[in-house]
């Protein structure tokens, strides 16, 4: 197989797991703000498992095909963000922590899908095989680093809603007026902080560091339970 077949390969075998995380997370955001009364994202055609419905141009794909193309040590992407009218929920506080958590367990429950998905690959003929096993095994790394990565503690993430909508008002506050700077906190840890760790030959990544130990324990439960270890 020559360099472009494989390359070929090898992002077909990322596509598909990448579209269906992201879709079923950002509609599974839209549904259940639907069944606690906003309709916003519903009107809007975003509760869908019509993936183009999700994609962000830059953020679902230039972005991660740059950093690929660029051989960073770490790929970061986003999708479309559901438009979620939290007043308009019925019980605010309590509704947004559900409509939050949707996301990242939807991709916990797809990572276990594809986990228990592995058990059929042998049915299924050579060649086709291993272009399977290898979409699963993606999957279940995808979904759990995004529903892990959605959950770390601050807005706009997913983890960060949680938590203010768990917190007691004197620690909620503070947090959610984070909101703002949320996303320019994150591209410094993703991006800016390792640059200049790399200046100085220190590894300041520091997001690494935090969710490599909770996704490799979590992949490795889903397996067991899934019995493939």
């Amino acid at each position: 197989m020559d360099l472009s077949a494989t390359a070929l390969y090898t992002a077909s075998t990322w596509i598909i797991p990448v579209l269906l995380a992201i879709t079923l997370h950002e509609a599974a955001h839209g549904f259940v703000a639907y069944r606690f009364g906003d309709d916003t994202a519903w009107r809007l055609g975003r509760v869908s498992l019509n993936p183009f419905k999700h994609i962000d141009p830059f953020g679902t794909v230039l972005l991660p095909a740059l950093l690929l193309f660029l051989h960073a040590p770490f790929l970061f992407g986003y999708a479309k963000p559901v438009p979620v009218k939290f007043g308009a929920l019925r019980n605010p506080r309590h509704d947004m922590v559900l409509v939050s958590a949707a996301g990242p367990a939807t991709n916990l429950l797809q990572a276990f899908a594809a986990a228990f998905l592995v058990h059929i690959v042998v049915f299924l003929p050579e060649g086709l095989d291993q272009w399977m096993l290898a979409n699963l095994r993606n999957a279940i790394v995808i979904n759990v680093v995004l529903a892990l990565f959605n959950m770390i503690p601050l807005p706009p993430l997913d983890g960060g809603r949680v938590a203010v909508g768990l917190l007691p008002d004197a620690l909620a506050r503070p947090l959610a007026s984070l909101e703002r700077l949320g996303m320019l906190i994150i591209i410094g840890l993703l991006f800016i902080l390792p640059m200049i760790g790399a200046q100085f030959g220190v590894n300041l990544n520091l997001l690494g560091w935090v969710l490599r130990g909770p996704v490799d324990w979590v992949i490795g439960t889903i397996l067991r339970v899934a019995g493939l270890t």
